[in-house]
């Protein structure tokens, strides 16, 4: 001690530690590549865990335990042993790490769902995403956690200005932050891919560990072992895809809002988005029907009061399914859509042959109602996949937007894609939503799939036209169509499950869905596991 001072700092540290604009760039980078890893985090996941707001909780409630414990562990260190090697070794080492996460990640993830399909009963999705989180990310998040109470250590000359410094040291790490969440978003995941992306940040991490023993001249092992690894990872990382098992597919990519890929085959063109195992649009080359959802939705052209013409909105558009159908089938058919993935509406005119004369903008659903001006025969809401359902289009306030938007004898259709024996919650409240809005609601259960249509008009005489209009078709696979799904469709009636702008909870209600369609799906699995071993199981 001296005067008011008090050396925070023991000598002697290497000369690069008394340039306190270095150690400001070392904060920045190591919380612009905490927000990288986490963002980089998301997209990892969500081609098998969907990308709702319950897999993005994990995600930051396992990324914020990470931090606090490095935080802690930094600062005891700090305390204790104020090396600045460690500090810089553990940053080699959190860049390796990253740098291997797009590669040994997805081969954590199909280890960590194999080991859960004979082990958990309930709640699979939420138990593999978190412990997938907590093996693949928690431990380089944790090294770069220790970076903050580290620094002080080094950066704080006196307790004159340790108030300025710290906040410096913080303001740095924040600003880091802030440039790390939107780089990956806006431009370096639709730019290069998920897998650049993490290399891109686990560079920079390399960069600044190797600066620091280069000009403190030892750690030779350490630099050329982490370049080496990189070197690896940035050989294997990005020639892996996420669906690293399919070997034939179209196209891969990523785009600001979705992981998709496309199959192609002789009879049909696929379109899947986030969830690797399920079809968001398909195209099926010889014209026929898909014998999906799809075809079950055309009811809505028929049930509509129109005369010679229908002019159809579809909500969450995909490539194009439902339009080309509807016009396909029917006369005097316009369709647009609204699609929010522009690369989706790229890959519509690529891969799907869908029309120029099809407009479809891109923009949110709900955002689109909003502006609107226009009224529309039918309009189909298809906007929900899986977990993933956006509650701003699953409100009253929503349904009553799509009713404003139909003409009189106008119908709505809506696509209800979860649907299993044991648990029909989301179902429910979606149809008791709905029928607070329109006064007819029908619904039928698409045979051989989880998915339900649910039709919804103000037009008293919606089924009756719909029964003398199918009694009219000439299209002997249209008449057969439109003559099963009469004899599904149920009247539905009305409760009081109503979803609001203030109160949609549709992901926890999605979840608990979702979890008994899993375990039906499962319970294949665990016989298998129990008959033939863990042989039987990878081979399955």
């Amino acid at each position: 001690m001296s005067g008011n001072k008090k050396e925070a700092v023991q000598k002697p540290y290497p000369k690069i530690l008394k340039n306190k604009f270095y150690l400001y760039l070392t904060e920045f980078f190591s919380g612009m590549s905490v927000m990288a890893v986490e963002l980089g985090a998301s997209r990892l996941l969500a081609p098998y865990f969907s990308s709702s707001q319950i897999v993005w909780t994990i995600i930051i409630g396992t990324i914020m335990i990470a931090m606090a414990l490095g935080n802690i562990f930094g600062g005891k260190s700090a305390d204790k042993n104020p090396n600045p090697d460690k500090l810089y070794g553990r940053i080699l080492i959190a860049g390796v790490w990253i740098a291997a996460i797009p590669f040994v990640g997805k081969f954590a993830v199909m280890g960590i769902s194999a080991l859960l399909v004979v082990t958990v009963n309930t709640n699979f999705l939420i138990w593999a995403a978190f412990i997938t989180c907590m093996v693949v990310f928690v431990f380089p998040l944790f090294l770069l956690g220790t970076v903050t109470p580290s620094l002080v250590k080094y950066t704080v000359d006196s307790l004159d200005d340790s108030g300025k410094t710290v906040g410096m040291l913080n303001a740095s790490n924040t600003i880091g932050s802030i440039i790390g969440t939107f780089v990956p978003t806006f431009i370096s995941i639709p730019t290069v891919g998920t897998a650049i992306t993490f290399l891109i940040f686990s560079g920079i991490l390399l960069v600044l560990g190797i600066v620091y023993f280069v000009s403190s001249k030892r750690g030779v092992v350490r630099v050329t072992a982490s370049a080496l690894l990189f070197v690896v990872c940035c050989g294997l990382s990005p020639s892996m895809g996420f669906a690293f098992w399919e070997k034939d597919l179209a196209y891969e990519g990523e785009s600001v809002y979705n992981y998709l890929q496309v199959k192609d085959n002789d009879r049909r063109t696929a379109l899947s988005t986030n969830v690797l195992f399920g079809v968001q649009s398909v195209y099926m080359k010889s014209g026929e029907l898909t014998g999906m959802y799809y075809d079950y939705a055309m009811a809505a052209p028929v049930m509509a009061d129109t005369d010679d013409t229908v002019d159809i909105l579809i909500l969450g558009m995909g490539t194009g399914t439902y339009a080309k159908q509807c016009m396909e089938y029917f006369d005097g058919v316009t369709a647009e859509g609204v699609e929010i993935d522009e690369k989706i509406i790229e890959l519509s005119r690529d891969y799907f042959e869908l029309p120029d004369e099809v407009k479809v903008t891109a923009y949110d659903g709900r955002a689109f109602l909003n502006v609107c001006d226009k009224k529309y025969d039918v309009i189909m809401v298809d906007a929900y996949q899986d977990i993933t359902i956006p509650f701003q289009m699953s409100s009253k306030e929503f349904f009553s937007q799509v009713r404003n938007r139909l003409n009189d004898g106008g119908v709505m259709v809506c696509n209800m894609n979860m649907r299993s024996k044991e648990n029909d919650g989301i179902n429910s409240y979606l149809s008791d939503t709905a029928a607070s809005v329109f006064s007819e609601v029908y619904t039928v259960d698409v045979s051989g799939s989880t998915n339900r249509e649910l039709f919804a008009s103000n037009d008293p005489k919606m089924i009756e036209r719909f029964r003398e209009k199918s009694a009219a078709l000439e299209n002997g696979e249209l008449y057969s169509l439109m003559s099963s799904i009469n004899d599904g469709l149920t009247k539905y009636e009305a409760g009081d499950l109503i979803l609001t702008d203030d109160k949609a909870p549709v992901e926890l209600l999605g979840m608990s869905v979702i979890d008994d369609l899993i375990q039906d799906e499962l319970e294949y699995y665990k016989k298998r596991f129990k008959e033939d071993g863990i042989q039987g199981l990878l081979e399955t």
